[in-house]
């Protein structure tokens, strides 16, 4: 009877938690559209004016909508990474899609005027078809070196591997070529500035994809939790699910990464977030952290635009202050509970 209550209400507060993040998504929905160079504009007021009003559907209006877009994708991300290694500190870049989106957009600048080929291939593709490829190939690469999805830690640290190379030869090309040094600062350090209706296309539809199939594939996640030998146990066939969570991993990550550019710990925070206030399965999990790191990039969103208006912070600056100060305190919060519990002993 306890354990059918304390279901219940685990069930109630994931409930009432995603009421609340869909109302905060709304919120922000309609702050992001008041929030422009000048600070806040009176959304009422933008209407009487024709010039501002296309301002607002054409620049605000996906920008924002992009914003929670992308920190949904992250949070899907973070999700399927965490459950997939089992460990709460992993992160949507591990398999180095990032790494892999900074060089294939790298190299897509500097090839750009070197010939006219190449100058035509880069404009066909444009960055965000760079980043992209750069991003599926940098996670082939690092099944390649893991031989596979079979082992968990190989996955793991070849994703490592993979992503610190890349970055090194990324690192090379800019050194090589300084004057791409600043255009490739809006995609390191993060921007949403670039999103319009067609990116919000592209990533709703990466999005409903999925999700559906994190959702379908959440089993898998609950019985690795139990371990990988109880996994086995019930029936689950480890190799080709770890290969569908890692497709969906790649696709969630690469897509938000092509249109955003590298956003820190959104993807880390969101189920973290999500764990704090509720306990439940990774069918759940998966759909709240989509919500919680949606708000939490949207808000981040705003206040870049809002802060220092009318000059514009890097939005992946800020979600890497915010995230890191939030995982300080809960790494202070975890070792003053460790020392009471000493303390106690």
């Amino acid at each position: 009877m306890s354990l059918f209550l304390a279901h219940h209400k685990q069930h109630r507060k994931a409930f009432w938690l995603a009421g609340g993040l869909l109302l905060a998504s709304a919120a922000l929905l309609l702050l992001g559209v008041s929030v422009g160079s000048t600070g806040f504009d009176s959304v009422l007021k933008l209407q009487r004016d024709p010039q501002a009003l296309l301002i607002v559907w054409e620049i605000r209006l996906p920008r924002t909508l992009g914003a929670w877009l992308a920190g949904a994708l992250l949070g899907l991300a973070g999700a399927v990474a965490q459950g997939l290694f089992r460990n709460p500190l992993a992160d949507p870049y591990l398999l180095g899609s990032a790494s892999g989106a900074s060089l294939g957009v790298a190299v897509a600048m500097v090839l750009f005027g070197v010939s006219p080929l190449a100058t035509h291939w880069v404009a066909r593709i444009g960055l965000t078809g760079a980043a992209f490829v750069g991003a599926v190939l940098a996670v082939l690469l690092t099944l390649l070196l893991a031989k596979g999805v079979q082992h968990t830690l190989r996955l793991l640290l070849a994703g490592v591997i993979v992503g610190v190379v890349l970055g090194a030869i990324t690192a090379l090309l800019l050194l090589m070529s300084p004057d791409v040094l600043q255009a490739m600062q809006s995609f390191m350090l993060g921007s949403t500035g670039f999103v319009g209706w067609a990116a919000c296309a592209v990533m709703a539809t990466a999005f409903a994809a999925c999700l559906l199939a994190a959702v379908m594939l959440s089993h898998v996640l609950d019985g690795l939790a139990l371990g990988e030998a109880t996994a086995q146990s019930l029936g689950l066939r480890l190799p080709q699910m770890r290969a569908a969570l890692v497709a969906v991993l790649a696709l969630a990550t690469g897509t938000a990464v092509a249109q955003t550019g590298l956003i820190a710990f959104v993807g880390l925070a969101a189920p973290h977030l999500v764990r704090s206030v509720v306990k439940t399965t990774h069918g759940r999990l998966i759909g709240l952290a989509c919500l919680m790191g949606a708000v939490l990039l949207t808000a981040a969103d705003i206040l870049a635009r809002w802060l220092v208006a009318p000059q514009e912070l890097p939005v992946g600056v800020l979600t890497a202050v915010l995230g890191g100060s939030y995982l300080l305190w809960l790494m202070h919060r975890s070792s003053a509970r460790g020392s009471g519990r000493g303390a106690g002993l």
